[in-house]
C-alpha cells in the first residue's frame, strides 16, 4: 500500500452521484405512481420503475463502495479527511433526525390539533358541523369520512417482538464493536453475523405485520389520516432499517472475507453503527407514539 497522504485528498469524478440520482428518481416516480395504481385498482408501470430505480441504486452502492474501499486501504486518506468522513456522517444522521421529526410533528399535529378541531374544539362547532357532522375526537381515527372503517394495529405482538429484536441488535452491534477495539475477531464475525440476521428478522416481521393489516383489519395506505400516518412512518423507518442491514452486511463481508479494519482504524464500522443505533431509537419512538399512546 502506499504511504499515507499527510494533505487532503481529492479523489477523482464520478459518475456514481447522478446515477444515484437517476435510480431515486426511478424509485419515487414509480412508488407515486404504484400507491395510485393500487388505490384505483389499474395495471400501469410504477412497480416496473421502482424495480429498475433499486437495480441502479443497488448497482450504484456497488461501484460508490468499492471506489472508496479501494482509496482507504491505498492509504490515501489523511487525518483531515477522516474528520470529514466523522463530520458527514454526523450530518448525514442529523438531516434523517429531521426528517422523521416532520412525520412525527405531522402526527402530533393531527392528533393534537387536527382531531380535536374537527369535533368542534376552540369555538369551531359550525365549521365541524358543516365539514363531518358524526365526527368523534378520538385516536386512532378508524373510521374515515366516506364511513370507511378499520382497526388499529395493537402494540402487542409483532411490534413488541419487533422492538424486542432491535433492542437486541443493538446490543450485540455493542459488543461487536467491543470486539473490534480490542481485536478479537472471532467475537466480531459472531456478534456482527447475529446483528444482521435480527435486522433482517425484524423485516420479515415487519411484511408479515403489512399482510396483518391489508387482510385482517382493513388497515390500508389509503385508510384516513391514522392509516397515512401509520404505514408513512413505520414505511420509512423500514426503509431505513434495509439500508442498515446493508451497510452493515458489506461491513460483515469485508471482515469475514478481506480480514479489513483494525482496533485503530474502522470508521466504516462505526458509521454503520450509528446509524443502525439511530434507526433503533427512532423505533422506539415509533412504538410509543405510533403503537402504544
Amino acid at each position: 500500500m502506499s504511504e499515507q497522504h499527510q494533505h487532503y485528498y481529492v479523489p477523482e469524478q464520478s459518475p456514481w452521484p447522478i446515477v444515484g440520482a437517476v435510480a431515486l428518481f426511478l424509485i419515487a416516480f414509480g412508488a407515486g405512481h404504484f400507491v395510485n395504481e393500487v388505490t384505483k385498482d389499474q395495471p400501469g408501470y410504477g412497480g416496473y420503475s421502482i424495480v429498475a430505480g433499486v437495480v441502479i441504486l443497488l448497482f450504484m452502492l456497488v461501484g460508490w463502495f468499492r471506489n472508496v474501499i479501494d482509496e482507504s486501504m491505498h492509504n490515501l486518506y489523511s487525518a483531515q479527511m477522516d474528520r470529514s468522513f466523522r463530520q458527514g456522517m454526523s450530518w448525514f444522521i442529523f438531516s434523517e433526525v429531521m426528517f422523521f421529526g416532520a412525520f412525527f410533528g405531522a402526527l402530533f399535529y393531527a392528533r393534537l390539533i387536527a382531531v380535536p378541531w374537527l369535533d368542534g374544539a376552540s369555538n369551531n362547532a359550525m365549521t365541524a358541523a358543516v365539514l363531518w357532522p358524526a365526527f368523534e375526537a378520538v385516536w386512532p381515527l378508524l373510521t374515515t369520512p366516506d364511513g370507511t372503517q378499520t382497526q388499529a394495529m395493537p402494540w402487542q405482538g409483532i411490534p413488541l417482538y419487533n422492538t424486542l429484536i432491535l433492542l437486541t441488535s443493538s446490543v450485540t452491534l455493542q459488543f461487536a464493536h467491543i470486539a473490534m477495539e480490542k481485536d478479537k475477531r472471532g467475537q466480531l464475525k459472531l456478534m456482527l453475523f447475529l446483528t444482521i440476521a435480527l435486522g433482517f428478522l425484524f423485516l420479515c416481521f415487519q411484511v408479515y405485520e403489512y399482510i396483518h393489516a391489508y387482510r385482517d383489519l382493513g388497515l390500508k395506505l389509503d385508510s384516513g389520516v391514522y392509516g397515512n400516518t401509520f404505514f408513512l412512518l413505520t414505511g420509512f423507518h423500514g426503509l431505513h432499517v434495509t439500508l442498515g442491514a446493508m451497510f452493515l452486511t458489506v461491513i460483515f463481508l469485508r471482515i469475514l472475507l478481506k480480514n479489513h479494519f483494525s482496533a485503530h482504524k474502522h470508521f466504516a464500522f462505526q458509521a454503520a453503527a450509528w446509524y443502525w443505533h439511530f434507526v433503533d431509537v427512532v423505533w422506539l419512538c415509533l412504538f410509543v407514539f405510533v403503537y402504544v399512546l
